[in-house]
């Protein structure tokens, strides 16, 4: 696949993604995921995000922007609740228990780990086996149907560590999906990937986002892309810098500023 096969399914999307808002109704979905209210995180003392303001609701494609060091990664853990706010409130969905998925950055061991691919995407449903002490026919058919989802059924039967950086990134993102149910929260889900393959893992993720009513949030600092398939931005620099839609973002001096320095292709 590459960029044409990107570009059709984006307009795919596009053209016949439902209105989120008129599903909201519709179901009676609850919006609230996240809303930080004046939030501050802090490691040993030292503030390291200050007076946060922003919220996450229900379906949203929601990118956290900035530079190496600007608190990103840190306040993902604050949302997965491994670091408490210092100071301020952070309301979490009520739902959200044991229907998160998470994609931290893949490390040097993580690439050579060595385990088949359908072990590892099965290992995602770990949460969800309670006192079983075995994986049952609805986990691994939940496992097939996310290797199918992200294009990688073929390589079910290979070893993890002999795939290409892209198949592995796509092959940890089904193992997410086995443990998401309502959100999905990634770090750097395409650092090092080339510029097709990141291409590609951002317009699959739109497509879990639209065709599963999939909320989204996403840690990057390749703005120039995620642009193109997110819906809000929170842009920090250790503060909030901006919050808001993309296209407010692309207005904003902020957005300006950035996607210039980081070299927006748009």
């Amino acid at each position: 696949m590459g960029c044409n096969y990107t570009s059709q399914l984006l307009i795919h999307l596009q053209s016949n993604a439902p209105s989120l808002q008129v599903l909201r109704q519709q179901f009676k979905i609850e919006i609230m995921i996240y809303s930080a209210k004046d939030l501050s995180i802090a490691y040993d003392g030292n503030v390291v995000l200050d007076n946060l303001n922003f919220s996450v609701e229900a379906g949203d494609y929601f990118c956290i922007a900035g530079e190496n060091g600007s608190g990103k990664s840190t306040l993902i853990k604050g949302l997965l609740k491994l670091i408490k706010p210092a100071s301020g409130t952070l309301q979490i969905g009520r739902f959200l228990k044991d229907k998160t998925g998470y994609l931290p950055q893949q490390t040097a061991l993580q690439k050579d780990f060595p385990a088949g691919v359908f072990e590892v995407v099965l290992s995602g449903r770990i949460s969800k086996k309670g006192f079983l002490p075995f994986y049952t026919a609805k986990d691994k058919a939940i496992a097939d149907e996310n290797l199918q989802r992200l294009h990688v059924f073929d390589l079910k039967y290979k070893c993890f560590r002999e795939l290409s950086g892209g198949q592995q990134r796509r092959v940890l993102l089904a193992r997410s999906l086995c443990a998401a149910e309502k959100l999905l929260i990634l770090d750097e889900p395409a650092a090092g990937l080339d510029p097709i393959a990141t291409q590609e893992m951002y317009a699959l993720l739109k497509k879990i986002n639209v065709e599963l009513m999939m909320t989204i949030i996403m840690v990057t600092h390749d703005i120039s892309c995620v642009i193109n398939y997110a819906d809000k931005i929170l842009h920090l620099q250790n503060k909030q810098v901006f919050f808001g839609t993309v296209n407010e973002y692309i207005e904003s001096e902020s957005g300006k500023t950035f996607m210039k320095t980081n070299g927006n292709k748009k």
